[in-house]
């Protein structure tokens, strides 16, 4: 009965091959010398992929005119275009490129050499290109060699020899002659292997190197099962140093000032957004109207984005304002100079579709009153005005050290800050606390309430009616808001105490959640960073030497020989509970760079590494799945 009842199809295939890709022949061979041709052909033991050879196939010496390389069946040609340089080693690194067709098992970072002269150059360097930001390793960055040790060679002249990173930001440059050498990392956006643009991602060093090599051992593990080891395979090789290159990459500040568009997204403002910012802010002056004290200007903290608010009605509904505008930009020599521009402003809903949209709210609403007086309800007979609606947050349960933020919609013309009452209760009694009402930097709309918020007492915020209202005439209504402060037994506390410093500058140590996000910060003060207020959970700890002590992190530049301020990760994730204190010791400088950063938060993964790892598995499930529906298909027919 079992054997009537199997299923016909086609066999499953079993496990995948794991099996990667093998070369069998090369022509010219590899590792060869006095090689002319600048042809190479590249045969394997099966068919293989070629992927995104333009960009992970590097070729050293760098080429000026890009090479033709294809791949047909089980083979790889590569065709040099530019002139074979003489006594000179070639190395053709495919990286991850190259894969077996049918299960994709990667190569792994295969490199092709070959020289025009009597001898190979063999000698290897590697490292890690790491985001100065936040540590994280960068995917198909150009590393580079210098033998020319002057400042200016970066700009100046090509890398001798080039690789790129893999998914682990880790790199390999190989075919080095001896000598002395400097290593820079480029993004290399217009491919001509110098830094010419401000705008490409780059990490130099004036740290110097000799590469060299000596004899080692690699011991690989052979287990019997999980718990007992068969036997430790000892394999010799050549190890190549330095083999711990760090290169921290960052972008420059773009101080080059341009307007990079204007928008009247809505009727009552015009919006301008510049690529830096000046302390000099646009003049604008209307064509078709009187901009004389037309507008309230609205401007960020770095003044690269500013907003005019129209205050007169009547242009708010002229559906053209044109404006000439002025404003300093920077010209081809690095020069602000005045720039003047005629802009018409439209906003992106005419004044006729506003219009007929205002009369379906309208409509809506009286039918809505006519609903509730055949039902007998309260009603209105006219329409309110709208009120001024501030947003507040950090109202609800808040931990002593939040404070109340309120949010207006338009800038405000009066504030009346007597009509703002903050009530305590203590015990059974309300008492009247006191509060700072003060305004946010760089927002003309946002006001911060500050108090002395005391653990596991309510508060109450009382605003009258009338006590905002803004350049537009909208009053707001009275406001009741209550609030409660957590109390301390809900929190823990951190103290880190922090070592290694390698001068007398400011430390900054971030608290961050599970998404690399920073909850909190604080300066490092006699040799300890203090955290209270803590939730119970899980966080990771992140460092930055603030050199110029501006309180935030700042980039590099290479023309001011400036390198990025230097940030540095807790190896491990730090648990807090409530109504604990703990203390941790940090030295910044015990585990290398480039293994400082949990790999918890570590967005930049091995991406082949995890595709090996899991395809086994997901086969197996699938097959898992396979059976036991075959399974219930056999218990099926033997029921019935």
């Amino acid at each position: 009965m079992v054997v009537s009842c199997a299923r016909m199809g086609q066999p499953d295939g079993g496990w995948y091959d794991d099996t990667p890709p093998r070369v069998v022949h090369t022509d010219p061979a590899d590792k060869g010398t006095g090689v002319r041709s600048k042809k190479v052909t590249i045969t394997f033991d099966e068919f293989i992929k070629l992927e995104d050879a333009s960009n992970k196939v590097v070729i050293s010496p760098p080429q000026i005119e890009p090479a033709d390389i294809k791949s047909s069946g089980k083979k790889i040609v590569v065709e040099l275009k530019d002139s074979l340089k003489d006594s000179t080693t070639y190395t053709i690194d495919f990286s991850d490129a190259i894969s077996d067709n049918n299960e994709g098992n990667p190569m792994g970072n295969y490199t092709f050499s070959f020289s025009t002269g009597e001898r190979i150059d063999t000698f290897e360097v590697s490292g890690n290109v790491l985001d100065a930001t936040n540590l994280e390793p960068i995917k198909g960055i150009l590393v580079g060699l210098y033998d020319d040790l002057s400042d200016t060679v970066f700009a100046s002249k090509p890398f001798i020899r080039v690789s790129r990173t893999d998914s682990r930001g880790r790199f390999v440059i190989r075919g080095i002659a001896p000598g002395t050498y400097r290593v820079y990392a480029l993004q290399d956006a217009d491919g001509n292997y110098t830094y010419s643009q401000k705008s490409e991602m780059l990490a130099f060093s004036h740290a110097t190197f000799e590469p060299y090599a000596k004899p080692d051992i690699r011991q690989d593990t052979v287990w019997r099962d999980t718990l007992r080891i068969d036997s430790i395979i000892r394999t010799p090789y050549t190890h190549f140093y330095p083999d711990d290159l760090v290169l921290r990459a960052f972008t420059a500040l773009q101080t080059d000032r341009y307007l990079v568009k204007t928008e009247r997204a809505e009727p009552n403002r015009l919006n301008f957004y510049f690529s830096y910012g000046n302390d000099s802010l646009p003049q604008l002056k209307g064509l078709n109207f009187n901009s004389d004290s037309a507008f309230v200007v609205d401007s960020n903290l770095k003044n690269d984005t500013i907003t005019y608010w129209i205050k007169d009605t009547t242009l708010i509904n002229t559906d053209s304002l044109t404006v000439e505008a002025r404003y300093l930009i920077t010209d081809s020599t690095g020069t602000l100079v005045m720039q003047t521009d005629t802009l018409e402003m439209i906003p992106k809903m005419s004044y006729e579709r506003r219009m007929k949209q205002e009369a379906k709210e309208n409509e809506k609403w009286l039918k809505e009153q006519e609903k509730k007086k055949k039902k007998g309800e309260a009603y209105d007979s006219i329409m309110p005005v709208k009120p001024l609606e501030p947003q507040i947050s950090g109202s609800g349960t808040i931990t002593p050290e939040q404070n109340i933020f309120f949010t207006m919609p338009t800038p405000l013309e009066k504030c009346d800050t007597s009509a703002i009452q903050l009530y305590s209760k203590i015990d059974t009694l309300w008492y009247k606390s006191r509060f700072e009402w003060l305004p946010v930097p760089g927002n003309i709309k946002k006001y911060e309430l500050r108090a002395e918020w005391r653990p596991d007492i309510e508060y109450s915020l009382e605003v009258d009616s009338a006590a905002f209202i803004d350049i537009y005439g909208l009053v707001s209504k009275s406001i009741k808001q209550g609030i409660k402060v957590s109390s301390n037994e809900e929190f823990g506390s951190l103290i880190v105490n922090v070592s290694g410093q390698r001068d007398s500058s400011t430390v900054i140590v971030q608290l961050l959640g599970s998404s690399d996000n920073v909850q909190k910060e604080t300066k490092v003060v006699d040799g300890s960073a203090e955290f209270f207020y803590l939730k119970a959970g899980k966080y990771y700890l992140r460092a930055f030497v603030d050199n110029n002590d501006n309180g935030q992190w700042d980039t590099g530049d290479y023309y001011a020989d400036l390198q990025p301020e230097e940030v540095f990760y807790y190896p491990k994730e730090v648990e807090c509970k409530e109504k604990w204190d703990i203390t941790i010791g940090w030295d910044l400088n015990a585990t290398p760079v480039a293994r400082q950063k949990p790999q918890a938060i570590t967005k930049q993964k091995s991406e082949q590494e995890k595709k090996l790892r899991n395809r086994n598995a997901d086969r197996a499930k699938q097959l898992g799945i396979e059976y036991k529906r075959e399974i219930n298909t056999i218990k099926n027919k033997v029921l019935k």
